[in-house]
């Protein structure tokens, strides 16, 4: 499939995308020396926001696009890697697995988080923050649209992941996988856009993406103009547009 990411596109709400990174950043510990991986990481640049803020004596940041990590960063201690996060599974251990805003990408999160927590080392710590905004009618048209049949059929029948689960259900997680200090909360962002067309242009930025991988370009461009058609009728006619935005972070740390 063609990499359907575009660092221009995902950056035209960098100000907006980066509030919840720094929030997730909060809840760490640094520790001298720190050996940190940043699981989809994007263009790179806040990993290295991350790297610095951690003065890590290593950080790696991994993400499946060849295009967000065209021009990455560079720092002494810091690299970056194209591959699948959900392949993640390192050789040696790391004091902080971090990810924001990417595993919400992976399924099964009942697998994934005890083999996060297999690739970290004593007293390491785990922190993560993910869109749960499913409920919105940016992200409920998606799904209404990709069952029309002239999309689903494209598609394969395809649908974009169920919702997350709860902060209750992460916490309870963290607490069974030897997490003896945690924090886990949904937290609702407010973004002002300049009207609700711009929500469209926003998830065209990540959500969509992984409908655009899937079909070929005419459909593509079929499906965008759907999205917006039905979309728009479903939002309020404001300016500025208010877009608030769930996100589920949570944040664990194992005993020394």
């Amino acid at each position: 499939m063609a990499d359907p990411w575009d660092p221009r596109q995902y950056e035209r709400y960098r100000s907006e995308r980066e509030q919840p990174f720094h929030d997730l950043l909060a809840l760490v510990r640094p520790r001298p020396g720190m050996r940190a991986v940043d699981l989809g990481c994007g263009t790179g640049t806040l990993t290295l926001d991350l790297h610095r803020a951690l003065q890590a004596r290593e950080t790696v940041g991994i993400d499946n696009s060849p295009s967000m990590l065209a021009q990455p960063p560079q720092a002494p201690g810091l690299r970056f890697e194209v591959r699948d996060i959900a392949d993640f599974a390192p050789a040696e251990p790391f004091d902080l697995v971090f990810s924001n805003a990417a595993l919400h990408w992976v399924p099964r999160h009942e697998e994934l988080l005890p083999r996060l927590r297999a690739a970290l080392a004593p007293g390491g710590q785990i922190a993560v923050q993910m869109p749960a905004n499913d409920d919105h009618a940016s992200h409920e048209t998606a799904r209404e649209l990709a069952m029309e049949h002239e999309f689903k059929r494209h598609l394969g029948g395809y649908v974009r992941r169920p919702p997350l689960p709860s902060p209750v259900q992460y916490a309870a997680w963290l607490h069974h996988l030897g997490f003896v200090t945690q924090h886990a909360r949904m937290q609702v962002y407010r973004h002002l856009l300049g009207s609700r067309d711009e929500v469209v242009e926003w998830v065209r930025g990540t959500l969509l993406t992984d409908y655009q991988r899937r079909l070929p370009t005419p459909v593509w461009d079929r499906f965008l103009a759907r999205y917006r058609e039905l979309l728009l009728p479903r939002l309020p006619d404001e300016r500025p547009f208010l877009y608030t935005y769930p996100r589920i972070l949570f944040w664990g740390q194992l005993p020394a």
